[in-house]
């Protein structure tokens, strides 16, 4: 690495007496169900149009799991991908983080269901639940693992089967969720700056834009609560577009300036995929040039915790995004939670 490639940026782990060890993504992965439903399919469910749908969030088809797909299952599947091109086995990964909001089951973890599926039997494994923010939170904390040599080789994956939460009479938030997953293999690479900041953030006053009622200690699974359809996601539409706006704009800034490093110099910005007018009002507010901006929300609609996911495989596995480039990841979700991730590639 040359001297002035190695100094175009702050890297803000150096404050931490690990940086020599340094956390890079060496494969990712993703998984998509079988089946599309576009528009027009919902237009005969429920009353909309595909005109409707698309001027209000350039959604135009999103993947529904089949009923014996899980979210264990989706995720495994982007697993496998991410570490065959790392060309990492099942027996090096030390630890496997899964971002979900819609786990196969509220015990064991979802990780755990993934570890038995893939063969990593000599890692640990957890879920966090972060919402659409879970996989920059998942980077951030395998990261740790790695940087304080406590682990090689992390699987932090973000998966989910919204569709199984989503009231399919609701069309303000049918219209707007897909099923999904993605996953990415965290490990030291020699030479490389790779994860160069995470920022993290929550507001809990604000949990009630965006939530889903039934199925916890709260509010336990019964007839009662099944009729009343407590167990589907509610949602603050009005609210929750500007909050997210607003968190992303401010998350995106804040790691940007830890790096040092102006909005010009990041190759590829992938936000989170929810909402098409989101996506654009955020690269607005950030000056972003639309080229900058990476998007196929229009093929998934919102998979929660996926979403970024999913669109770094696209745009790695599309040649948009290659070694040396800084590309910035920035999130939003129920909570409320937000973040954003520089990274060289």
């Amino acid at each position: 690495m040359s001297p002035s490639h190695s100094t175009r940026f702050k890297n803000p782990r150096a404050k931490h007496d690990f940086v020599g060890r340094t956390c890079s993504i060496s494969g990712v992965g993703s998984y998509v169900p079988a089946k599309v439903l576009t528009n027009a399919d919902l237009a005969r469910m429920i009353e909309t149009t595909d005109e409707w749908i698309t001027t209000r969030t350039g959604i135009k088809e999103r993947r529904i799991a089949a009923k014996n797909e899980f979210t264990s299952d989706l995720a495994t599947q982007a697993a496998l991908c991410a570490m065959r091109r790392a060309g990492v086995t099942a027996d090096q990964v030390d630890l496997i983080i899964v971002a979900t909001a819609t786990p196969d089951m509220p015990f064991p973890s979802t990780a755990c269901l993934v570890q038995r599926k893939i063969g990593a039997h000599r890692a640990a494994a957890f879920d966090l639940e972060a919402a659409c923010s879970g996989f920059i939170y998942g980077l951030e904390i395998g990261q740790q693992f790695i940087m304080s040599r406590t682990y090689d080789t992390v699987l932090v994956i973000g998966a989910e089967k919204l569709s199984s939460i989503v009231d399919w009479k609701d069309r303000n938030t049918c219209v707007l969720f897909g099923d999904g997953a993605g996953a990415a293999v965290l490990q030291n690479r020699p030479n490389s700056h790779g994860l160069l900041t995470a920022v993290m953030g929550a507001d809990g006053r604000k949990s009630d834009l965006l939530f889903m009622a039934g199925g916890g200690s709260r509010c336990p699974a019964s007839a009662e609560s099944v009729a009343a359809g407590l167990h589907y996601l509610r949602m603050d539409g009005k609210e929750t577009f500007k909050n997210a706006v607003q968190a992303m704009q401010t998350a995106a800034e804040e790691a940007l300036r830890r790096c040092e490093i102006d909005i010009s110099r990041i190759k590829c910005i992938i936000p989170h995929q929810a909402n098409l007018r989101i996506i654009e009002a955020v690269g607005e507010r950030l000056g972003a040039r639309p080229e900058q901006l990476f998007v196929n929300v229009q093929k998934y609609g919102n998979t929660s915790a996926a979403s970024v996911a999913i669109a770094l495989d696209e745009a790695v596995s599309s040649g948009q995004i290659q070694r040396g480039d800084l590309i910035l990841l920035v999130v939003f979700g129920a909570g409320l939670t937000w973040g954003a991730a520089v990274i060289e590639w």
